[in-house]
Formats: structure tokens, sequence, C-alpha cells
């Protein structure tokens, strides 16, 4: 009797060891080098990798699924996912809404357009100038308040905010420096060029955050635990290295 007590306890025991929760995890999937649908159709980017390195640390069984940016924050507060990893920047509007993680990499927000008609980045060297930007990030709200006399010509995501501009239908494009130089990259972004200085203001965060539902601060304290063990063991900057020639961390 008392080795089959044993042998039942070593079962229970294995049990909870190999035991995992599972995490339901959201980004937009139109966000390059971030998040984004490959030709395949399959999601990459930096933070989709940085979600499943957080989901390996947490040992948890996660998936992730894509939402629209503008309707991602409704999602996480109707419990259709447990974690937004999308590049969400911080404000106290979106704050009164959910938890923030930590920061885990940081950038700032830029103008890009024709570098040699544009050279300042100053609200009154762009009078009447189309500035394009993706519809309910902090660089739309920006531009919409500090560029009050230029022209805001908002598109639903990044890509179709870059198109815009490629098409002529804007004069400018604003946006995260990291994002914008993976555009510049690109045949038809090598077009463009920083137009004047990184824009330095309080309402443009320069810090990304993983986000959960208001209230879930025991999820966030644990993501940020795995987030200062993923920068520990080294993979945070192998991740980084992938897709950066440059830490953003």
């Amino acid at each position: 009797m008392r080795n089959v007590v044993l042998a039942l306890g070593l079962l229970l025991g294995a049990s909870v060891a190999h035991s995992t929760e599972h995490l339901r995890i959201a980004t937009e999937g139109a966000y390059p080098p971030f998040n984004f649908v490959d030709e395949n159709g399959t999601l990459k980017g930096f933070d989709v990798d940085i979600a499943k390195a957080l989901c390996k640390q947490l040992n948890a069984d996660c998936t992730l699924q894509t939402v629209e940016w503008s309707k991602i924050i409704e999602g996480l507060e109707s419990d259709d996912y447990d974690l937004i990893v999308a590049s969400m920047a911080y404000t106290k509007e979106r704050a009164a809404r959910v938890e923030f993680s930590a920061p885990y990499y940081r950038s700032h927000s830029v103008l890009i357009g024709d570098a040699e008609k544009f050279t300042d980045s100053s609200p009154g060297a762009l009078v009447g100038a189309r500035i394009a930007a993706a519809e309910g990030t902090i660089q739309a709200d920006y531009a919409k308040q500090a560029y009050k006399q230029s022209v805001p010509v908002l598109a639903k995501d990044q890509p179709s905010a870059q198109k815009l501009l490629e098409e002529k239908k804007a004069d400018l494009l604003i946006g995260d420096a990291i994002e914008l130089l993976s555009f510049m990259e690109t045949p038809t972004g090598s077009a463009y060029g920083y137009v004047g200085d990184p824009i330095s203001s309080e309402f443009l965060q320069s810090s990304a955050h993983i986000t959960a539902r208001k209230g879930n601060s025991p999820l966030i304290a644990r993501v940020n635990d795995a987030l200062k063990q993923i920068k520990l063991d080294g993979t945070y900057d192998k991740i980084n290295d992938h897709y950066f020639p440059f830490s953003i961390y």
C-alpha cells in the first residue's frame, strides 16, 4: 500500500510540475518590424518573439492573435485575451483602462518625407503640409494637437499611412523612429529621410509596454519578472539583434 501511495504521489507531483497556464496574447500584425504577417500568412516580428520568450519564461502555453489597433484595448477589456504585446505607449487615458508593464523597448517619434524639401520639424515650418499618421496612435493625436496649421491625413494603420506618403496623398509621415527606419530601408521607403530632429514632447512617450486588463496587477508583476529574466539570460539581446543593428532597450 505504501508503494501505491508513493507512486500516486509521484504522478501527481509530475503532473503539477509539468502543468502550464494558458495565456491569450493579442498584437496588431500591421506594425513591421515589431509585428506583421508575412507573405506566407505567418505572424512575425520583435513583439511576437518577445511574447513567445515571455511565455517560455512563464511556463505558459500561449496563443497569439492579431487585432485591429482601434479595437485592441476594447478586446482586452472584454476578456478576449489576457495580454497585449503590440508596442503600446503609455498614456494617462490608456492607464485608466489597462495595467502597464515596465518598458520593454524605447524609441522616439519622428517625421519623415522629402528631406530636401522639408528640413525643419517645427509646427511653424510645416504650415499647410499634409501629415499622415496611423489613427489611434499617440503620434496621430500629437499631430492634430501640435501641428494645428498643418493638415492631418489619418490611415487605419501604419502600412496604410506609409502608402499615403508613397502615393503623394501626404507630404510627411509621423511615427516611431525605429519602425520608420525599417520602412526607409525598403525600396519604396528609401526615397524618404528624417525631417528635422526627433520630436521632443512630454505628450509623446518613448517607451513601449505590455498591457493586461485593469486590476490584473499580479499578471503584470509576473510579466515584469519574466522581462528581467530574458534580459539576464541573453534571450532579449538575441531577439533585439535579429531585428535591429543597435540596442532598443
